[in-house]
């Protein structure tokens, strides 16, 4: 059985010369990107794919760390003959991303960091922890999932992300199971784990590292990536052009879609590899 075997993915677009592998953020799944691939499948080839504890693939019961990730993103590309491509990253995906570039730099072209900080934050485990606690998973139906993100959600639990983009996110992340009930894509278990093993250390030897053109990507009022972490990222290698969206939170290509793909365009437009 081939490696790729464990995963669920899409491939969109015909330009081999053009390729783009998108990695999705955490309790998040490949069709997050989906719309940003449409958009570009014209110009470009992309790939999409749930990353393991997530979607459609496999869920081991360990092996959350960023290194395992990267090493499972390497044997995709290589079981798909991908040799080199541009590289996106959205939150944890963006830390996974940062971590490959790193161990596997020569098949990265151009690297995206959307919204990622390198700091290590000892509270994430905690904070998700409650945030799945406080969710009565799972639901009989779909009309209880309404019911609850309409009014329990905002009540129950503190978000750090504006409330209403958070509900829908997290509704978005519910499946119809085989019995009727609606849970999680992802596994619970793997999300606690990549909250602990992704924020083990900070990532500041990776960020210096880039020999690539990196295009760093953060929302204005963000909780993730703070103004003065973006600004040390770009300080720290002259490789790394920064955007800054007004306005936008933490999922800057869901709340400014048409920005987000106008300049990511214009990043591959000014950096010819």
């Amino acid at each position: 059985m081939s490696f790729l075997s464990n995963f669920h993915y899409s491939i969109l677009g015909t330009n081999t010369q053009e390729r783009v592998v998108f990695v999705h953020g955490l309790m998040a799944f490949a069709a997050n990107w989906r719309k940003i691939a449409n958009r570009l499948e014209n110009d470009f080839q992309c790939l999409i794919y749930d990353q393991r504890g997530h979607g459609r693939s496999f869920k081991p019961d360990s092996g959350y760390s960023p290194e395992i990730f990267a090493e499972d993103l390497n044997k995709i590309t290589d079981e798909l003959g991908w040799g080199s491509f541009h590289l996106v990253g959205h939150s944890m995906g963006g830390r996974n991303a940062m971590v490959f570039a790193h161990m596997f730099p020569h098949k990265v072209r151009t690297l995206t960091i959307e919204d990622m900080s390198p700091e290590s934050d000892f509270t994430m485990k905690g904070y998700y922890e409650n945030m799945l606690t406080h969710i009565p998973t799972p639901f009989a139906n779909k009309a209880a999932v309404k019911e609850f993100f309409d009014s329990e959600f905002k009540k129950s639990f503190q978000a750090k992300e504006p409330p209403a983009v958070l509900s829908t996110f997290l509704q978005a992340n519910l499946e119809e199971k085989a019995d009727g009930t609606y849970d999680w894509r992802f596994s619970k278990q793997a999300v606690i784990e990549i909250t602990h093993e992704g924020h083990l250390k900070d990532r500041w030897l990776e960020v210096s590292s880039f020999k690539m053109p990196v295009l760093l990507i953060r929302g204005e009022k963000s909780h993730i990536l703070k103004q003065e972490t973006y600004e040390k990222m770009l300080a720290v290698n002259p490789n790394i052009t920064g955007v800054e969206f007004a306005g936008a939170g933490h999922w800057v290509h869901y709340e400014k879609f048409e920005e987000f793909v106008q300049a990511f365009r214009q990043f591959i437009a000014q950096n010819p590899v």
